[in-house]
């Protein structure tokens, strides 16, 4: 039984058709990747799965149990939870008051204190700037502060939404080495991203994305090698 399943989703804003059927399935440990131009229905699948946009139909499935109807904040409690396009941290915040919001479904404050050390033995230049308003970070340490933020709550699922957007190509490199760290340590991981390359590369399937359709799947190896692919988005 694959942990997520996503069934013939269909969702609209307004009159328009955003994604239009859609279905396909993370099983536990793996890497699965979205990629698709702007505009193809990556983000919205990803908040449609997370019950941030309501889904007109379909059915989206998390360990056996249908969660279409299930609020956010339950679904983090489940044990899935996204770091969002944007990166979305509390800019007013510090980094440590973020890191704490992160962890709102854990009660035991000793595991809180000692999951906020391990993030900032993973994230070091987040222990440095932990009273550090959240806002006046740079763009690659907003990304590692969301990416800390999330796995503050142990998710077994990790949603990842365009995280190398708008980073330096060194920064890209070093968020790719989180997520492949983050996998290594037992999180399944669904990624959307832009750059096509660097994320099939890390990736065990992956769907392409085109006017809210799945146009391609396959292996990340096998997209890397389709001609289409490569005319498309990899610049060959």
């Amino acid at each position: 039984m694959a942990m997520l399943e996503v069934k013939d989703l269909q969702v609209y804003y307004g009159v328009i058709q955003a994604i239009k059927g859609i279905s396909f399935e993370v099983n536990q440990g793996e890497i699965v990747t979205l990629i698709g131009a702007n505009g193809a229905g990556k983000t919205t699948t990803m908040q449609s799965i997370m019950g941030l946009v309501p889904i007109k139909s379909g059915t989206v499935t998390y360990e056996g149990q249908v969660i279409n109807k299930v609020p956010c904040h339950k679904i983090v409690k489940l044990g899935m939870t996204q770091v969002p396009e944007g990166r979305r941290i509390f800019q007013e915040l510090t980094v440590y008051q973020n890191l704490l919001m992160g962890a709102f479904t854990e009660k035991d404050k000793k595991k809180i204190k000692n999951d906020i050390e391990e993030i900032y033995t993973r994230f070091p230049r987040l222990g440095e700037r932990k009273n550090q308003i959240a806002g006046t970070l740079s763009g690659g340490e907003q990304q590692m502060l969301a990416m800390g933020r999330a796995m503050m709550s142990h998710p077994k699922l990790l949603m990842l939404d365009e995280p190398s957007m708008g980073l330096s190509p060194l920064l890209v490199d070093q968020v790719f080495d989180i997520i492949k760290d983050f996998h290594k340590s037992g999180t399944t991981i669904l990624l959307v991203e832009q750059n096509a390359g660097k994320s099939l590369a890390i990736s065990d399937r992956a769907y392409v994305l085109e006017n809210g359709k799945i146009a391609f799947s396959g292996t990340g190896a096998e997209l890397m090698e389709s001609e289409d692919i490569k005319k498309a988005y990899l610049g060959g």
